[in-house]
């Protein structure tokens, strides 16, 4: 799975890097070492506008955690992080998003945790215990990746205070296969990206053959990742800032 990434770069760069033509400058978002399900992140996706007919691509934050457009609570989406490739187009949760709404998340890179056993020495102690190590998969050359995502939108079925409807959210999700290369070391699962190459194909919301836009799916990098372990101050949520990505004994925390 993917459930936790790294989101350092400025809307600036990130809408010129994915040529996106319409952003708000005010809706922006703090750097992150420490993305978590919930929280909001960047994506790009195209939308055809409502008066011109006209297809733009936009960067705008979204809530990590799709929420289904029958969904009841906005609590589902803590639950669908993520999607695996291998049933995205036959998942109520996911089929009518997969056909129609496609989106870039733009990351540095992603964790994934691997559990390490107690030394011998220490498991001879009745306190021993495994421990989770994080470690940071990123492209080689340092390069933004663009996972794969969906994104939906759902309606509040609270109505506001003053009477009128309830609000309107977008959420996304990422799009898993089985991890192979650095990352298969680390964690049975991984997320998918798009090539460069392919973004227009991916976000092109009249492109519609679930056939073709598997074929779209690769690995991030195209495979060339590096996986380093990091420190374990990843584990716990509440700790940001670029000091996570130090060596395993140089961070501060402990899961």
């Amino acid at each position: 799975m993917c459930g936790r990434f790294v989101s350092t770069r400025s809307p600036q760069e990130l809408a010129s890097v994915f040529d996106a033509t319409r952003w708000d400058p005010d809706r922006g978002l703090d750097p992150s070492w420490n993305v978590a399900p919930t929280d909001e992140v960047w994506s790009v996706l195209e939308r055809v506008e409502r008066g011109t007919g006209e297809i733009t691509r936009q960067l705008r934050p979204l809530r990590w955690g799709l929420v289904p457009s029958w969904a009841k609570s906005l609590h589902t989406g803590a639950k669908m992080i993520n999607a695996r490739v291998e049933t995205v187009a036959e998942k109520p949760a996911f089929r009518r998003a997969f056909v129609k709404r496609r989106c870039l998340l733009p990351a540095d890179g992603f964790y994934e945790w691997q559990t390490v056993a107690a030394s011998k020495s220490v498991a001879a102690t009745k306190s021993a215990k495994a421990r989770k190590q994080p470690y940071f998969i990123s492209p080689e050359d340092g390069q933004v990746m663009a996972l794969a995502g969906l994104y939906e939108f759902w309606r509040d079925p609270v109505a506001e205070d003053d009477g009128s409807p309830g609000a309107w959210w977008v959420t996304c999700t990422i799009i898993t296969t089985e991890a192979t290369d650095a990352a298969g070391r680390v964690h049975p699962r991984m997320p998918l990206a798009v090539a460069p190459a392919d973004w227009g194909a991916w976000l092109d919301p009249a492109h519609q053959d679930t056939g073709e836009l598997r074929a779209l799916l690769a690995a991030p990098a195209a495979g060339h990742l590096d996986a380093r372990a990091v420190s374990t101050a990843v584990n716990d949520v509440r700790n940001n800032g670029p000091h996570l990505l130090a060596g395993p004994d140089d961070g501060t925390g402990d899961a």
